[in-house]
């Protein structure tokens, strides 16, 4: 998430200047073509078409960019109810469980000890959904042959999940989980999945010791259900791409009027006077950056989940949820929260 309030001149020339080269080059050799040989006669084309189209295309990228902002922020706002359910997990958990129903009384510090074994555990299954959530999918950027890809893995080491150590989930998942669940939930396909499965049981013993009563035990189990609900949101954004019709059609569009622009805009600024064939290479330089820049908007925004700068902050997420589970065991060793690195919060 890119966190300073404006973008500034130097990050959106490292977005999109490439684009800029390519345009100006194809705006250069249309005026040059036109000014200097009698083709000009067939590079000719009336603005009204072009207009229609420019309209047309812009329609369509605009629906593209309002669907992938409902993708990014529908994934922000189940992250926000991952927060809100996180906390709510650990207070409740840390009421529920005490010798109020059993016959046996256990002391303060075996029942803390059961306390933090959930709560750590939900730590746990934080940071394995988030790196569940990063494994590539076939039509991400970073997935995409030739220099799409190479790009893509540069942005992410500079701007992405690589702003960051790449052991962060192991080493926090060997922290919150015991070293024999650990070895077991690491080997299952989904381990997030089996991590609240596996919380799902320890309530079930819980239940049995009389450490929790029925009412109790359906309520945190209600918690766990609304887990399995959001972790299953995250996973059907990150699974189900935005329709390639609009994602990639879009591109198509794109470069059609790029590549028309030139014809219509260098006949319109020849009506001007002999230096108006140049004036319109900066006027097609900009109006195609502009068009080029909506769609890369676009096409940055729609998988929330993609380990680029334009990510959900998962990382600071999972950290700041971690934070206020553990002073709620009472902890005061605490990690540091995260910070931006580069003006991006991962």
């Amino acid at each position: 998430m890119y966190v300073k309030k404006n973008f500034g001149l130097k990050s959106i020339l490292i977005f999109s200047g490439g684009h800029i080269i390519w345009i100006s080059l194809w705006a250069i050799v249309i005026a040059v073509v036109y000014q200097f040989t009698p083709l000009k006669e067939w590079l000719v084309i009336p603005w009204l078409p072009l207009s229609v189209i420019g309209t047309a295309v812009a329609f369509y990228v605009g629906f593209k960019n309002n669907s992938a902002y409902d993708r990014l922020w529908e994934a922000r706002k189940i992250w926000g109810a991952i927060v809100n359910g996180s906390r709510t997990w650990g207070a409740t958990s840390k009421a529920f469980i005490s010798n109020q129903f059993s016959e046996k009384k256990y002391e303060d510090e075996e029942l803390n000890k059961l306390r933090k074994k959930i709560i750590y555990r939900h730590i746990g299954w934080l940071y394995a959904l988030r790196s569940q959530l990063l494994i590539p999918t076939q039509w991400e950027h970073i997935n995409q042959g030739m220099h799409i890809g190479k790009i893509a893995k540069k942005r992410m080491k500079k701007f992405g999940v690589g702003l960051h150590s790449d052991d962060i989930t192991e080493k926090q998942l060997h922290l919150f989980l015991p070293a024999d669940e650990y070895e077991r939930l690491i080997n299952y396909k989904n381990t997030a999945t089996q991590i609240i499965d596996q919380q799902s049981q320890d309530l079930k013993e819980l239940r049995r010791l009389d450490l929790i009563d029925d009412f109790r035990h359906m309520e945190l189990q209600k918690l766990l259900a609304n887990f399995y609900t959001f972790q299953g949101q995250c996973e059907r954004i990150k699974k189900f791409p935005l329709p390639r019709q609009y994602g990639s059609m879009s591109l198509v569009f794109v470069g059609i009027f790029i590549f028309l622009l030139p014809l219509g805009m260098v006949s319109e600024f020849a009506k001007l006077g002999e230096f108006g064939v140049w004036l319109s290479i900066p006027f097609t330089v900009l109006v195609g950056w502009i068009y080029v820049m909506m769609e890369l908007v676009g096409d940055y925004s729609e998988n929330p989940f993609e380990g680029l700068g334009n990510d959900i902050p998962m990382l600071s997420l999972c950290r700041t949820i971690e934070i206020d589970l553990r002073e709620m065991l009472g902890e005061t060793k605490l990690p540091d929260a995260i910070e931006p690195i580069n003006d991006i919060l991962m």
